[in-house]
């Protein structure tokens, strides 16, 4: 190879790390300007949201002042927290169970009554005497039809 051609071999190469170099620095220049603009355009919407966080302020207020005017209720709004004392909340968790056990107690103590058991004793002696006289019927009832059903298989004697 004769230096012609390492010449020219070294000039494209230098010619295309030339254009590299030249795409390069370009890019970076447009990113630069890119930047630039984006840095503009937050200051300009950082100015623009100043502007309307002011009249927002002003306008909630003259709106809160007419809210409170037709207020019903305050659904939707921050409540604090309640601050309930431990007695409070001893007695709603023992409380409600006490009362049930208290209840049942005493309705069991009722029903067990001598009262209470003459009274079951006297409804359950008349519903069996009653359940007595519907069989009695029943089998009165069915010796009728019984007999009745046999007179009139047999054939007549006269």
């Amino acid at each position: 190879m004769d230096t012609t051609d390492l010449t020219a071999a070294a000039l494209v190469v230098s010619l295309a790390l030339g254009a590299v170099l030249l795409v390069a620095l370009r890019g970076r220049a447009e990113s630069r300007r890119e930047l630039a603009r984006a840095h503009a355009e937050t200051a300009e919407l950082r100015v623009r949201l100043d502007a309307l966080a002011r009249q927002l302020e002003a306008t909630s207020s003259e709106l809160v002042e007419t809210r409170e005017a037709y207020l019903i209720t305050d659904a939707g709004n921050e409540r604090p927290e309640p601050n309930v004392p431990d007695q409070v909340v001893l007695s709603a968790t023992l409380g409600e169970p006490l009362v049930k056990v208290v209840a049942f107690g005493h309705g069991l103590r009722r029903a067990l009554s001598a009262e209470s058991r003459n009274r079951i004793w006297f409804e359950m002696r008349r519903e069996v005497r009653a359940a007595r006289k519907r069989r009695r019927r029943a089998m009165r009832a069915y010796v009728r039809e019984a007999r009745a059903a046999e007179r009139s298989e047999q054939p007549d004697a006269a």
